[in-house]
Formats: C-alpha cells, structure tokens, sequence
C-alpha cells in the first residue's frame, strides 16, 4: 500500500470517525446511500480497462464493480487507514487482491502513477464522498485530468432533498453533521463548469426527489 503527504489533520479525523464504524458501516449505509449500485452498473467498463474508485472506503463499491467486471483492472484511494485496513480484508476474502490494489492518498491531490503506476484510467468513481471531503471541488478537476481519453467520471452523492418534505431533510442533514457530511448545494453547477473546462460531455440524474444526485463526465468532445 503507498502513501504520499496527506493534509494529516483530515486523515485523523476520518480514522476517528471510522475506527469502529467501519465495522458496521455496510450494514447501516444500505439504507440511506442510495444510487450506489446504479452507478457501478453504469460504469460500462471496457474490457481490460482500468478502474479508479475515489474515497473506496471499506471496499463495498469496488468489490461489487469488480465482480460485475472481471476482466478490468481494479483501484482504490482513500485517506483513512482505518477504512483501508477493512476494504483490504474484504478484498481478500473475496478473493480478488490479484485484481484490486489499494493505496492511502488525498483524493484532491494525488499521483496516480506513483501509487498504482498508471497515468491515467478507463474509468474514475465517486460515491458519497464529495460531501465528506474538504475542498472536494479540487477532486473532481483532479480526477478529470487522470481520466484517459475516452474516459468517463461517475459520481452519486447526496441531493438537496429538494422533492421531500422539509421534516425529513432536517433529520437527514441532523445525522449526516454527526458524520462530518454535508451535501453539497452546489455540485451540480461545479460538475457543468469543470466538464466544460475540461471539454467533456456532461450528464446529470436526480434520483429519490432528490435524495441523491448522479452524474457522468464523459469523454472529451472533439
């Protein structure tokens, strides 16, 4: 596993945050990260293609992208040891640490050739993780420019809750602020300004009435 300099004051709190909760996260996150699967089997990767997740946290995503698409290589990034230390005993036990390699780094700001020795990926993922990621308009730029030239960034997220009732919203954020998340209003106006400055194609899905909220940057336009 590498790691390079991380903003260490985040990366204490995430391993504080998930030292226990990672136990149970899988359990308990089915519930109310919704749109995740949806994402995976959009992904389309192509065969033999290369696989990013951003913020892989204990493996849930990658396991299943990677059992939806065996023949595509498989990697992980995330800034919390403590969630690394469960996405890798997952990895294992299901057999595929031949096909998955994990590295700890700073979503916002990596170097994908010296943690997975590639320049670049086939496809880049982002699941409920903008919203707990500081600055975390710097890891959509960054992942855009890891992307390969065909490739595409998938990302679901949490939504404004803008089609549910304002009781429910209230109790959501509530339990989310308890988990140092917070959605992010303005995501959807962030996405269109870096896929045009990047060039690429741009599509956006709202998902529940808004609960959540999935995007596709797509390749770059010619």
């Amino acid at each position: 596993m590498s790691t390079t300099e991380l903003p260490a004051g985040h990366a204490e709190l995430m391993d504080g945050v998930y030292r226990w909760q990672r136990h149970i996260y899988d359990l308990t996150r089915k519930y109310y990260l919704l749109g995740r699967d949806r994402l995976i089997e959009g992904l389309d990767v192509p065969a033999g293609g290369t696989v990013l997740e951003l913020g892989c946290g204990t493996g849930r995503n990658i396991i299943l992208a990677a059992r939806r698409y065996p023949e595509a290589r498989f990697f992980g990034l995330d800034i919390s040891s403590e969630m690394l230390e469960t996405a890798s005993a997952a990895i294992a036990r299901q057999g595929l640490s031949a096909h998955v390699k994990l590295a700890k780094g700073d979503a916002t700001d990596f170097d994908a050739r010296a943690l997975f020795g590639l320049a670049s990926f086939d496809r880049i993922f982002v699941s409920y993780s903008l919203s707990m990621i500081p600055g975390w308009e710097k890891t959509v730029s960054t992942a855009l420019d890891a992307l390969s030239p065909e490739g595409s960034l998938h990302i679901v997220d949490f939504g404004q809750q803008e089609g549910l009732p304002r009781w429910s919203r209230s109790l959501l954020r509530g339990w989310l602020r308890k988990f140092h998340v917070e959605p992010r209003a303005n995501l959807r106006e962030v996405l269109d300004s870096q896929s045009q400055r990047s060039g690429a194609t741009f599509r956006f899905r709202t998902l529940y009435r808004g609960y959540a909220w999935l995007a596709v940057l797509g390749s770059r336009r010619d």
